[in-house]
């Protein structure tokens, strides 16, 4: 299937690794110029190596940005002015203890978390509303509904991020600018991520360090593993598309059915 990306750009934050990574590689390989981001050049550089090896006629660029930075946010903007994509993907998470975990964390987690998204989505809604085309896509989680209890900063960011994307889409009404969240569920980061360690102290596999967080944490999981980063980019990927011109305001999950509802 044609996604109909050749001609468009793209911005995905976050995007050295895991997901965004990920969602960057599903957009190069449909056509599309992408600008990645990561904190820096360092990463930058290794990442479009990588991407380029993979994609050889591939239009990746980089912009280094550390997105509890002001100026360095205003500086991206200024190098990259307008894009058709925008993909806020970029986000910070841990264990955050609730009663030890201070103001300066809480406005460091939401100033990464959210207002990364309000503002490069403030920004770039102005050029996709004079061309009438645009995709605004913002990565969220199912900790967005199933709040962790050791996570609750991270999944209080998730659920801003959900009201923020809803809110945006119905004021972009009748345009040809869709605004939607996709929820990841547990998905495999690179080198196993907190899994290998937890792995190592163990002396267990990662995939059995997964297997029993789902078990104790995610139990409701319905595929019963890790996602690939590569299955919930596939989703992305098609939301960024003109195909998918239907579908905006929506809160799409690729959690692997670890929130348990229907809808």
């Amino acid at each position: 299937m044609d996604l109909q990306l050749k001609g468009k750009t793209a911005l995905v934050t976050g995007s050295t690794g895991g997901i965004g990574y990920a969602i960057a590689l599903g957009l190069l390989k449909e056509g599309a110029k992408v600008y990645i981001n990561g904190r820096t050049e360092e990463r930058i550089h290794q990442a479009i190596q990588r991407l380029k090896s993979l994609v050889p006629d591939a239009e990746v660029k980089g912009i280094a940005a550390d997105f509890s930075k002001v100026e360095e946010v205003e500086a991206l903007i200024a190098e990259l002015p307008a894009v058709d994509i925008l993909v806020n993907n970029v986000g910070i998470y841990g264990d955050r203890p609730f009663e030890s975990t201070d103001d300066r964390q809480w406005f460091f987690d939401f100033e990464v978390n959210v207002m990364s998204g309000v503002r490069l989505s403030r920004h770039y809604v102005a050029a996709m509303k004079k061309k009438n085309w645009g995709r605004i896509i913002f990565i969220s989680s199912e900790s967005a509904i199933n709040i962790p209890e050791d996570m609750i900063t991270y999944g209080v960011t998730k659920t801003a991020y959900l009201g923020l994307s809803r809110g945006l889409a119905k004021y972009l009404k009748g345009t040809n600018i869709t605004v939607n969240a996709v929820l990841p569920g547990p998905t495999v980061a690179e080198g196993g991520g907190m899994f290998g360690e937890i792995a190592r102290k163990k002396g267990i596999t990662v995939e059995e360090a997964q297997l029993a967080f789902l078990k104790e944490k995610r139990n409701s999981s319905i595929i019963r593993r890790f996602a690939e980063a590569e299955e919930v980019a596939n989703l992305v990927v098609y939301v960024a598309s003109p195909l998918s011109s239907a579908t905006t305001g929506a809160a799409l999950r690729a959690d692997g059915g670890v929130v348990d509802a229907a809808f």
